[in-house]
């Protein structure tokens, strides 16, 4: 047990270096940096924006337009006496983002109860969606016009009825079933709950995959190239227990990193959403929890051991890819089988339902390992508890099997010879 945890430790230090400190530090600020100015970006928009308006009709209704703009945190610069190009030069030598023209007759059109029309132009001075988002709102308040008038003419006509009702005969009432729980909400927006709410696990699994298998490919590639790797098979411990030393290190560093990475991550996405997007999730936690879907202790922890056997299946398989690395540099491409066994399902799972797709194709998702973690949370919340635990029964035999497969090859001397080199053999051919 001493010699492995000196084996334990020595392939830590190897690891951890100054390089990898620097760069997760150097993650964790840049995360932040972009979050806190991306932030202050997002009040900027939903803060008080600054729109010229040229108002060529001068009627109350024209006028309500503008007092409904500026209900809705508008800073009207308004622009008198100048015809439409004039204003248009004035604006964009402004700070406005979009100039609002409206033109004559736009309130004897209302009257008429005709169609009316009202000219935006905007000034793109950025290609950013928050750049773009001053005409969205002026659209959305448009809208909001749209109604304000249309039940003043219908009040008018009709009086005694409601305006509400008669624009919309037929109102809807959504109700969302999940098992013997029922909420009020629509299909779609309780899909898009989930789906943020499960967008975290292939972040953190692909993360963490990625990070420990690149270290494990490439210590035992490295080892290779310097010969150390023949020394440390003449140390008097098992080629099972060094297997498992390297699995185990590369596991705990590849944790650790991807902890940083998800801690710099939240701070990014926390500058982006900002205070709305905290309330949005609120509200939505409480029609979650009435649908119950929402994990308990329970399902952490079939969750965390579903991520725990993804893992060790990556880090078996790329010790056996680190064997076939001739040198360093090669090992640098061994990562990408690994990546695109992460990279497919993690797609499909976005994309498609496993439950609907053919057969075929459901079994080549659900034959690589790494589509169980994917779909841990949606079985969770549905109840398929078959499917989660065949899975979890799965993971363990593909890595028993890579682990024997991997502890054969080290305890033999194919572990030094073993190489692919598909190039120079086409080379040679030639």
């Amino acid at each position: 047990m001493k010699r492995f945890l000196n084996l334990l430790k020595k392939e830590i230090k190897e690891l951890v270096t100054i390089q990898l400190v620097a760069s997760l530090a150097f993650t964790i600020i840049l995360f932040n940096f972009i979050g806190q100015v991306s932030r202050k970006e997002v009040q900027k928009a939903i803060g008080v924006q600054t729109i010229s308006a040229l108002d060529q009709d001068g009627s109350a209704s024209s006028q309500a337009v503008l007092a409904g703009l500026e209900s809705a945190r508008f800073k009207i610069v308004r622009i008198e006496g100048k015809t439409k190009e004039q204003a248009i030069d004035i604006a964009r030598g402004g700070e406005s983002k979009l100039l609002l023209v409206i033109p004559f007759g736009f309130g004897d059109s209302l009257e008429d109860l005709k169609p009316s029309q009202i000219e935006t132009y905007s000034y793109m001075r950025s290609f950013s969606l928050i750049g773009a988002r001053g005409q969205v709102v002026v659209r959305g308040v448009i809208s909001a016009l749209n109604n304000v008038l249309s039940d003043s003419f219908l009040k008018e006509k009709l009086p005694g009825l409601d305006p509400a009702s008669l624009k919309n005969p037929i109102k809807s009432k959504d109700f969302v079933i999940v098992h013997d729980r029922m909420a009020e909400a629509s299909a779609s927006e309780i899909a898009g709950m989930v789906s943020s709410q499960s967008m975290l696990i292939p972040v953190v699994l692909m993360m963490i995959v990625i990070y420990s298998s690149q270290m494990v490919i490439s210590a035992v590639a490295m080892e290779k190239q310097n010969k150390t790797l023949e020394t440390l098979l003449t140390v008097p411990i098992r080629r099972t227990s060094i297997i498992t030393a390297k699995m185990l290190a590369a596991g705990l560093v590849g944790l650790i990193s991807a902890g940083v990475y998800m801690f710099g991550f939240k701070g990014f996405v926390g500058g982006i959403g900002g205070d709305e997007l905290r309330a949005a999730t609120s509200q939505s936690g409480a029609v979650m929890r009435q649908l119950g879907l929402y994990f308990d202790t329970s399902g952490y922890l079939i969750l965390g051991a579903s991520l725990f056997l993804a893992i060790l299946v990556a880090l078996a398989l790329a010790m056996i890819l680190g064997v076939l690395a001739e040198d360093f540099r090669s090992a640098q491409t061994m990562i990408m089988p690994l990546m695109f066994m992460v990279m497919i399902p993690y797609f499909i799972s976005l994309f498609a339902d496993i439950n609907t797709v053919p057969l075929p194709v459901k079994i080549f998702i659900l034959a690589i390992p790494f589509s169980h973690p994917f779909l841990v949370s949606q079985n969770l919340y549905l109840g398929n508890y078959g499917l989660i635990f065949g899975g979890l029964v799965y993971m363990l035999i593909v890595f028993v099997v890579l682990v024997v497969f991997a502890a054969r090859i080290f305890s033999t001397d194919r572990i030094l010879t073993m190489k692919l080199r598909f190039g120079k053999k086409r080379a040679a051919v030639a």
